[in-house]
């Protein structure tokens, strides 16, 4: 019992101090805009909550300059709601890193009220550099 104790304490110590720890800060909690529209229909019994969610700018939109679609494993299920988009386009035309995932799903008639998802920005841990 004492050689296991010495190994785990060997191998404790032999772990970095800092641990990675992934932080966020929420930027905006929305429903996706069009999802009656595109893949979300096929896709529906697929998708759950907590699954990451692709964010791609659309500058060139004829229909809104700020358009930002929003793809689950490469379908494209909706976008940013208009009303909601222009920091996002900001900061994603500026070079920030965003992450988006889905914090709920609901099996409801109206389908703005289908999925909602979250769109975070990554944080540094302490101490950290960016790449």
């Amino acid at each position: 019992m004492l050689r296991l104790g010495w190994l785990i304490l060997v191998w404790v110590g032999s772990q970095p101090l800092q641990a990675q720890v992934a932080a966020h800060m929420l930027l905006q909690d929305s429903p996706l805009a069009g999802f009656q529209y595109h893949a979300g229909r096929a896709i529906w019994s697929q998708m759950q909550v907590g699954d990451a969610l692709a964010l791609i700018r659309e500058p060139d939109n004829p229909f809104d300059p700020n358009a930002v679609r929003v793809e689950w494993q490469g379908h494209k299920i909706g976008y940013v709601p208009r009303r909601e988009n222009a920091d996002v386009a900001r900061f994603m035309d500026r070079g920030q890193r965003l992450e988006a995932r889905i914090a709920r799903l609901a099996e409801v008639r109206d389908p703005w009220s289908r999925v909602r998802f979250e769109i975070l920005i990554p944080l540094q841990p302490t101490g950290q550099r960016a790449p």
